[in-house]
C-alpha cells in the first residue's frame, strides 16, 4: 500500500483483507455500543455513554467505508467529509451534554465505569491490531484507524476516570474525562475533514482520471 506523503498513491482499502477487517470491527463497535450504554446508564457515567457514543459512530463510519471501497476518489473523500462532519458533530453534543450533567449528575458508579471500560479497552484493541497495517491511506481508510484509536485512547481515560471517582467520591473526574473525549473527536474530526477537502479538491483538478 502507499504511504500518506510524498507522490505515491494512498491505500485506498481495495483489499479483500481490509474488508474482512472492517466487518470484524463492525461487529465489535456495535455490540459494544449496547453494552456501554446500558452500563453508562445503570452506573450514571456521562463518560461512558461518552464512550458508548463513539461505538455507534464506528459502527456507522465503518459500514460507511465499505460502502465506498473501489470508488472514486470523489466519493471517497465525500464520505470521509461525512465522517468527520459525524465526528464533529458528536463531539459538540458531549461537550453540552457534559456540561448539563455538571448542574444535575450525581456520583457516577465506579466500579461499573472501570469493570465496562476494562472490557471496552481488550475490545478496542483488538480492532486496533486488526487494523493496525492498515493506518495509512486516503481520508477514507485513515478516518477508521483515528476513530479506532481514538477509542482505545477513549477506554484509558474511562478507566482513569473510574478512579478518580473512587478517590475523590464525586462526579467531576467523570466529566473532565467526558469533556477530554469530546474534545479528542473534535480533533479527530479536523484532520479526516482536512484530509477529504484536500483530496476533493484533487479529485477536481484531475477531472476524469480520479474517478479510476
Amino acid at each position: 500500500m502507499g504511504a500518506c506523503c510524498g507522490g505515491e498513491t494512498k491505500f485506498d482499502g481495495l483489499s479483500k483483507g481490509y474488508r474482512r477487517a472492517l466487518w470484524i470491527v463492525i461487529a465489535i463497535n456495535g455490540i459494544m455500543f449496547f453494552v456501554e450504554m446500558a452500563a453508562g446508564a445503570l452506573a450514571g457515567s456521562q463518560a461512558l455513554q461518552a464512550d458508548a457514543l463513539d461505538f455507534l459512530g464506528d459502527s456507522l463510519t465503518y459500514g460507511i467505508s465499505l460502502a465506498v471501497i473501489g470508488m472514486s476518489l470523489r466519493a471517497r473523500s465525500t464520505a470521509a467529509l461525512f465522517k468527520g462532519i459525524s465526528l464533529a458533530v458528536m463531539g459538540l453534543w458531549v461537550f453540552g451534554s457534559t456540561l448539563y450533567h455538571v448542574v444535575i449528575l450525581g456520583i457516577p458508579n465506579a466500579p461499573v465505569m472501570g469493570a465496562i471500560g476494562f472490557l471496552a479497552l481488550a475490545a478496542n484493541l483488538t480492532s486496533v491490531l486488526v487494523l493496525m497495517k492498515y493506518r495509512d491511506g486516503d481520508a477514507n481508510v485513515r478516518s477508521v484507524w483515528l476513530c479506532s484509536r481514538n477509542d482505545a485512547i477513549g477506554n484509558v481515560a474511562v478507566m482513569a476516570a473510574a478512579g478518580g471517582v473512587a478517590l475523590t467520591n464525586t462526579a467531576w473526574p467523570d466529566l473532565i474525562v467526558a469533556g477530554l473525549m469530546a474534545g479528542l473527536f473534535l480533533w479527530s474530526a479536523v484532520q479526516i475533514l482536512k484530509q477529504a477537502l484536500q483530496e476533493r479538491s484533487e479529485s477536481r483538478a484531475n477531472g476524469p482520471a480520479a474517478a479510476e
